[in-house]
C-alpha cells in the first residue's frame, strides 16, 4: 500500500492541468522550447508522450532510435513539467505489418483488419508480444527512470476488437471447457438442444461468428474482456521492473469499447485513467437531451456521468483516493471535420471544473497542437495550425489559474454522492447482443441500449439536483457497506444479475436503502438465461410486484400519476414496458398507464421494506416525469446544497477535503442566472464572501468555486 501511496504523491495537491504533446509529429521539431515556455504560461504541468509512434521508436525491425525523446524530458524537467510515457504498442508498425500478416485480427465474418489505421493487430499472439516486449523493453530501459517520468501509460484504449482468430477461438473452448467441466454440464447450462446446438465433444463448440446462443455471446464477450485485461497486466509486469518505485502505472480506457472491462484492467493500475470527451456549444446547454451511446457526451448529464463512471474504476482502490487522471479531453474540438464546435467562451472552464469536482487529478487535453497531417486534423489542439497561442490558449491559462488557486482546498479532496448507480458489463453485453430498445425513429436495434436505459436514471438524478457516483457490479461489496455509500442506489437494465447481485441490492433496501429498480432488472441470471421465477427476480416478491408482460413500445404511451405525492403529474412512456401487476396491498402505485390496453398494469410501484424502501419502475419515462419521480424517492440531497433554490441551468457539486467542503457550482447556459446562497461561502477564485440569502450572479457559461464558512480575519 504504501508504495503505491508513493506512486501518486504527484497527483495529492489538487487538480493539474496537462496535455498530450508529439513533438515528432511537428513540421518543426526545434520549437520544443517555445512550447515548453508556452504550456507553463497555460499552467500545464503534465505531458503525455511517445505512446503512437513504434515506427518511430523502432523504424526497422531490431533497429531502435531512442534518443530523438531525450530533448523533451530533459526539457520538461527543466521547466517543471511532469511526463506520462506511452508505450507504443498499439500502432504497430509498417515493417511489423508486413513480415508478419498472420498477425491482423479476424473480424467476425472472418476478414482480417486491413493495416493502415491502429489497432489491427491480434495482441494475444505470443509472435507480436515478443515483438512488443522488446519495444517496451528498449523505451523504458533508456527513458524509464529518467527523473521527469512520473507514470507510464501501458498500451492506448484497449479493446477495440473482438479477436476472432483461430487460435483465440481456440483457447476460447478451453476457457469454456474449464468453467463447465464436461460438455454435458454446457449443453444443460447453455439450454443447447435448442436448434440442435447439443455438442458431444468440447471440438464441436462453434466459432462465434455465426453465434445465436445469449449464453454463448456473454461468455465470449467475457473472455474478450479478460483478455484485454490480461494484455494489459502483462505489459505492467515489464514496466514494473524498469521503472523507478515511485512511477505510477495507468492505462488510457475508452469505455465503449467492446473489449472493455474497466475494472478487471483497473485491477492492474496504480490509478485509473481516460477519455472524457463531450460536444461543446450549444450540447452544453443543461436544457438539451442529447441522443447518447456516443464515444462522446452529447449532453452535459452525460458529461457528468461519464466523469463518475471514470471514478469508479478505482473506487476500491484507497491509495487512489477517489480519484482519476483524465489523459484525453477536447480543446478547441474533437472528431473529424463534421464534428467542429470549438467551445464557446467559459466552456473549456466548465468543462474542467466538472471533471474536478468528480474527482480527476489531471484534465489532460488531446493535444497541444492542431495535426498538420494524419486522420485526425480537424480534431483541434490547444494551438491552432499556424502554432500560435489564441483564444484556446488563453482559456486553458485560466484555468491553470485557478486550479493552482484552488490547489490546498482540493488536495485529496473526494466528491460527495447522493445516489449510487450500479454499472454492469455483463448487462451491457447482453443487451448488445439482443437490444430491448431500437434505435429511435427506426426499427434497427440499439446496441447501446444498457448505456442509454442507464443514462435515462443518471439524467433523472442529476436533473433532481442530486450527485451521482457509480458502483460497478463486479465490485458490489456488503449491503452495508453500500448503504455506508449511497442513501440511494439505481438499478437499471440490470438483465443479467446472479442471485448474489439481487440479494445484496435486496439487503441494501431492508437496512435502510433507497433502491430504485429500472426496466429489465432481474429478468436473466448471471450465465444471460430466462429464469424462470417471477420478475424481477429477488426483488419483486419484496416490492410487492411482479411482470409477466412486456412489449418493446412502438410509440410512446402517456402515464399520470396514481398517487397522490407526485400531485397532478403527466408524461410519457417510451422504450421499453415491463407490465407491473401489483401482488401485495401495502405497494403503492405510484405511475400508470392512460392506454386501453395498458392501462390494466403500473408503470411505476413503491413498497416500504424493512428500514427502506424498493421502488419499481417499469419502464423509461420522459425527462420531467423521471426527474419528479426520482426527486420524490431519494428526496434532498444528504449533502446539502450550498442554494437555498437550484434553478433548472444551475448545478451544484462538492468534494471533501482535509480542509473541509468544497462547491463547485456552473451555470450550463447562455443566459445570466443569479442564485441565492444557503450558507456562509467563501470563493476560492476571488475575494467573494457570502452569508446566508445573499445573491449571486453566475455569468452565462459561468463556474464558481466556493468553500464553506467565512474567510478567516485578516
Amino acid at each position: 500500500m504504501a508504495a503505491a501511496t508513493d506512486r501518486l504523491r504527484a497527483w495529492r495537491g489538487g487538480p493539474r492541468l496537462g496535455v498530450a504533446y508529439y513533438n515528432e509529429y511537428l513540421p518543426d521539431p526545434s520549437r520544443l522550447e517555445t512550447d515548453l515556455r508556452l504550456m507553463v504560461d497555460a499552467g500545464i504541468t503534465c505531458i503525455r508522450v511517445g505512446e503512437s509512434v513504434w515506427s518511430t521508436w523502432e523504424p526497422r525491425d531490431g533497429e531502435f532510435d531512442l534518443d530523438w525523446m531525450t530533448p523533451v524530458l530533459d526539457g520538461a524537467s527543466a521547466h517543471g513539467i511532469d511526463v506520462i510515457l506511452g508505450t507504443p504498442t498499439y500502432a504497430i508498425p509498417p515493417w511489423l505489418a508486413r513480415k508478419h500478416p498472420e498477425l491482423a485480427v479476424v473480424r467476425k465474418d472472418g476478414a482480417p483488419v486491413p493495416w493502415g489505421g491502429r489497432q489491427e493487430v491480434d495482441h494475444t499472439s505470443e509472435v507480436f508480444r515478443g515483438y512488443a516486449e522488446r519495444v517496451i523493453r528498449a523505451i523504458l530501459d533508456r527513458h524509464g527512470r529518467h527523473p521527469a517520468i512520473v507514470g507510464v501509460q501501458l498500451d492506448n484504449e484497449a479493446g477495440l476488437h473482438l479477436i476472432h482468430n483461430d487460435h483465440v477461438v481456440e483457447r476460447f473452448r478451453v476457457w469454456v471447457a474449464q468453467r463447465y467441466g464436461d460438455v454435458e454440464s454446457l449443453n444443460r447450462e447453455w439450454g443447447l438442444a435448442y436448434w440442435s446446438h447439443r455438442i458431444a465433444d468440447w471440438d464441436e463448440l462453434w466459432a462465434p461468428g455465426g453465434n445465436t446462443t445469449p449464453a454463448y455471446d456473454l461468455a465470449w464477450r467475457r473472455f474478450q474482456a479478460e483478455l484485454t485485461a490480461d494484455f494489459i497486466g502483462w505489459q505492467a509486469g515489464i514496466a514494473r521492473e524498469l521503472v523507478a518505485e515511485d512511477t505510477f502505472l495507468t492505462t488510457c480506457i475508452a469505455y465503449q469499447r467492446p473489449a472493455m472491462d474497466d475494472v478487471a484492467v483497473g485491477a492492474h493500475l496504480d490509478i485509473a485513467s481516460g477519455n472524457a470527451y463531450y460536444l461543446a456549444q450549444d450540447a452544453l446547454d443543461l436544457s438539451v437531451e442529447g441522443a447518447g451511446g456516443q464515444w462522446y457526451a452529447d449532453d452535459v448529464p452525460q458529461l457528468i456521468l461519464m466523469a463518475d463512471r471514470m471514478r469508479a474504476t478505482g473506487f476500491d482502490r484507497p491509495e487512489a483516493h477517489g480519484g482519476f487522471l483524465v489523459t484525453e479531453t477536447g480543446a478547441a474540438s474533437i472528431g473529424n471535420a463534421w464534428l467542429t464546435r470549438p467551445p464557446y467562451d467559459g466552456q473549456l472552464a466548465q468543462a474542467a471544473w466538472l471533471l474536478a469536482a468528480r474527482g480527476a487529478r489531471l484534465v489532460s487535453y488531446w493535444h497541444w497542437h492542431t495535426l498538420h497531417s494524419g486522420h485526425e486534423v480537424h480534431w483541434g489542439g490547444v494551438l491552432g495550425h499556424d502554432l500560435e497561442p489564441g483564444r484556446i490558449h488563453d482559456e486553458v491559462a485560466g484555468i491553470g489559474r485557478q486550479f493552482a488557486q484552488a490547489a490546498e482546498w482540493l488536495a485529496d479532496a473526494e466528491p460527495d454522492a447522493d445516489v449510487g448507480i450500479v454499472y454492469a458489463h455483463d448487462s451491457e453485453w447482453m443487451m448488445a447482443f439482443e437490444p430491448p430498445l431500437a434505435v429511435a425513429g427506426t426499427d434497427a436495434p440499439d446496441r447501446k441500449a444498457y448505456a442509454r436505459i442507464v443514462g435515462v436514471f443518471g439524467r433523472a438524478a442529476i436533473d433532481a439536483g442530486l450527485q451521482v457516483g457509480y458502483v460497478n457490479e463486479r465490485q458490489l461489496s456488503s449491503a452495508s457497506e453500500l448503504l455506508d455509500r449511497f442513501p440511494v442506489l439505481i438499478a437499471a437494465g440490470l438483465i443479467a444479475a446472479s442471485d448474489r447481485t439481487l440479494e445484496t441490492l435486496a439487503e441494501y433496501a431492508r437496512l435502510g436503502g433507497r433502491l430504485i429498480v429500472g426496466p429489465r432488472t432481474g429478468y436473466a441470471d448471471a450465465q444471460g438465461r430466462m429464469r424462470q421465477e417471477s420478475a424481477p427476480a429477488v426483488l419483486g416478491a419484496l416490492a410487492g410486484v411482479r411482470y409477466r408482460e412486456f412489449a418493446a413500445l412502438a410509440a410512446p404511451v402517456v402515464v399520470e400519476a396514481a398517487a397522490p405525492r407526485l400531485r397532478a403529474i403527466s408524461g410519457q412512456a417510451h422504450g421499453w414496458m415491463d407490465a407491473l401487476d401489483v401482488t401485495d396491498p401495502d405497494a403503492e402505485v405510484l405511475l400508470r398507464y392512460r392506454h386501453p390496453h395498458f392501462g390494466r398494469w403500473a408503470a411505476a410501484v413503491h413498497r416500504s421494506v424493512g428500514e427502506g424502501a424498493i421502488t419499481v419502475v417499469g419502464t423509461l419515462l420522459d425527462r420531467g416525469t423521471l426527474k419528479a419521480l426520482v426527486g420524490e424517492i431519494a428526496g434532498r440531497s444528504h449533502v446539502g446544497s450550498p442554494l437555498e433554490e437550484r434553478q433548472d441551468t444551475v448545478t451544484a457539486h462538492s468534494l471533501v477535503g482535509e480542509r473541509g467542503r468544497v462547491w463547485i457550482v456552473h451555470n450550463w447556459s447562455p443566459e445570466a442566472r443569479t442564485v441565492r446562497v444557503a450558507g456562509s461561502m467563501a470563493s476560492l477564485l476571488d475575494d467573494g464572501e457570502y452569508e446566508i440569502g445573499d445573491d449571486v450572479l453566475l455569468r452565462g457559461w459561468g463556474v464558481q468555486v466556493w468553500r464553506e464558512g467565512a474567510r478567516a480575519p485578516r
